[in-house]
């Protein structure tokens, strides 16, 4: 553990120290504390402060207010990881005790000033030099923080949390004040003297980051994207205040793109679209390998030598922009048909396709970031047949991230993408295809459905806000009463097809006459709209009823162009 400084102190300890100060750092995010947290927090200190039954022991009572984390950094500053919401409000609510002392010989009063600025040499508070300060780069509200902690007065124009939160402190500071005169001296006292706080002092910034992970079970850790960030406004700030002021700009638009657009299962949207990056480089650095250690020891070698660029952050702004306009099907940008391999991309089991496309886009983009229609329209298809024959030829997230990793030079390049050593022999795929059982909860059931549906180039894309579910033709509710001679064939992709939730739920149950005026859109109901799915039309329009032989001719049908699909792409031998 001599990696760890742990020991409790009391909240004047923790302040008074002489020659240690807080900094909350500018990868911080900025401070959240709404009236709610602090109303808890003044409530359960009256109550300690203050028992019911008056027996208050000021050398034995204590109440914990948590831990807080920090390191030493390289300006011998405390800096904080875990506690910052806590360290600043505690700040407040003593800013607001000292303000409504009159009596500047105040033995209380020096103790409040002890935590809240440092003490000259004849013993007085220096105002301009305060014990705890910030430097989160998207904080827009630090200057009424430091007004406040200078002046003692939050005016009403102010409507930053900190001012906020300092006038409700100033509110029920004076209430108790008013009604408690003859207690008021002891309530910030106890808080000084017996109100504790564990700090445990890491000794770096990834020790400190860990601490807070195992500790944490309430707030949101620190990502990747965060200590990134910092990064960048350590470099932008060398430039001066207008690049400074730029980025902090910039940087909140792309967590807006990012925020609206990744749904990563781990970690922030930022951080994948870091991830994405990574991507780039390590194709970059004509890596071959499939292990990676992580984000954040990628990113922090050589003193985060990478993120010291301003490359670095206008390839990540112009990447996240190219997300955006995929995921909201920017025409002007895209021909209809790239819109539509993306759509079937969407639903790719596997997330690895965005990390891919990442490295084609920077790798081949032109001085106005746009790609060649052609070129690009053949790539996407090229990796949308492996990515679906990967899924059933060998289903595993590893089976697919080894034969992209030989490709990372020719997606670099742009170069048609070879996959040698991963094409099928077309017997033993057609074996592999037929044993496949397209249940609803597979991804590689909807992913199929979703090519099949844009093998029809009239096709048109459904719009943005519609949400896709998978219909059996032949219900599983009609199976029941009507069973099919072989009941397996209810599962069949030949029985599946993609509907709008709205006309699903409709038609789910009954049986192929009734449903085809749901598909049509002609129950007689005032807007009631037809299907999408030119597929379901035609079959509504085709077939009086849709039973074992149709389900067997439209898989066979399914099968035999997926299987020419692959062909076409050069990945059947």
């Amino acid at each position: 553990m001599s990696d760890l400084n742990i020991s409790k102190k009391s909240i004047h300890d923790i302040f008074s120290e002489r020659g240690v100060n807080f900094l909350i750092p500018d990868y911080q995010r900025p401070y959240s504390w709404e009236q709610d947290e602090c109303e808890t927090l003044w409530e359960d200190l009256y109550t300690f402060a203050f028992p019911a039954d008056r027996n208050f022991n000021p050398d034995k009572d204590e109440y914990f207010l948590g831990t807080i984390v920090t390191f030493k950094n390289d300006c011998e500053q405390n800096e904080v990881i875990d506690g910052q919401q806590r360290l600043v409000t505690l700040i407040l609510l003593l800013r607001a005790f000292y303000a409504a002392m009159s009596d500047n010989k105040s033995k209380i009063k020096d103790l409040i000033a002890e935590c809240i600025w440092y003490i000259d040499e004849d013993d007085n508070p220096d105002e301009n030099r305060l014990k705890i300060e910030s430097e989160v780069a998207t904080d827009e509200n630090i200057t009424e923080l430091k007004s406040i902690i200078k002046n003692g007065t939050a005016t009403k124009g102010n409507k930053s949390l900190y001012s906020k939160n300092y006038r409700y402190f100033q509110k029920k500071i004076d209430g108790f004040k008013n009604d408690q005169p003859d207690d008021f001296s002891y309530f910030p006292k106890r808080i000084l003297k017996n109100c504790i706080i564990l700090p445990i002092e890491a000794n770096s910034q990834n020790t400190a980051l860990r601490i807070f992970t195992t500790l944490n079970d309430r707030g949101r850790p620190l990502s990747d994207s965060d200590i990134f960030k910092a990064q960048f406004y350590k470099f932008f700030k060398t430039q001066g205040k207008p690049a400074k002021d730029d980025f902090v700009r910039r940087w909140k638009k792309l967590e807006k793109i990012c925020n609206d657009n990744f749904h990563p299962r781990r970690g922030t949207p930022a951080d994948d679209l870091f991830m994405k990056y990574t991507y780039y480089l390590r194709a970059m650095s004509g890596t071959k390998s499939d292990t990676f250690s992580g984000l954040r020891v990628y990113y922090e070698k050589n003193n985060y030598e990478i993120l010291k660029s301003e490359k670095t952050f206008e390839d990540l702004m112009e990447l996240a922009d190219f997300w955006n306009d995929v995921f909201n099907r920017n025409e002007e940008r895209f021909s209809q048909r790239i819109l539509k391999r993306f759509y079937v991309l969407n639903y790719s089991p596997y997330s690895l396709w965005e990390n891919i496309v990442s490295i084609y886009f920077i790798g081949n983009r032109d001085e106005k970031n746009r790609l060649d229609e052609e070129n690009f329209y053949k790539f996407l298809d090229k990796i949308t047949a492996m990515l679906l024959m990967q899924a059933i030829a060998q289903p595993g997230v590893q089976s697919i991230r080894r034969p992209f990793f030989l490709e990372f030079q020719n997606i670099l390049n742009g170069n048609e993408l070879n996959f040698k050593f991963y094409r099928q022999n077309r017997t033993y795929f057609e074996y592999q295809l037929d044993s496949t059982k397209f249940s609803n909860t597979k991804p590689i059931t909807r992913a199929m459905l979703v090519w099949w549906l844009f093998q029809n180039e009239n096709q048109e894309l459904p719009p943005l806000d519609t949400k896709l579910e998978i219909e059996h033709i032949y219900a599983k509710k009609r199976n029941e009463d009507e069973p099919l001679k072989d009941e397996e064939k209810i599962e069949l992709l030949g029985n599946k097809i993609l509907l709008e939730k709205r006309i699903n739920i409709r038609a789910s149950d009954y049986r192929f006459g009734d449903k085809k005026k749901y598909y049509l859109g002609k129950t007689g109901k005032k807007n009631d709209l037809p299907s999408f799915n030119l597929e379901i039309l035609k079959l509504a329009e085709t077939y009086k009823d849709f039973n074992e032989s149709e389900i067997q001719e439209r898989n066979k049908k399914i099968f035999s162009s997926f299987i020419n699909y692959l062909i076409e792409n050069n990945l059947i031998r």
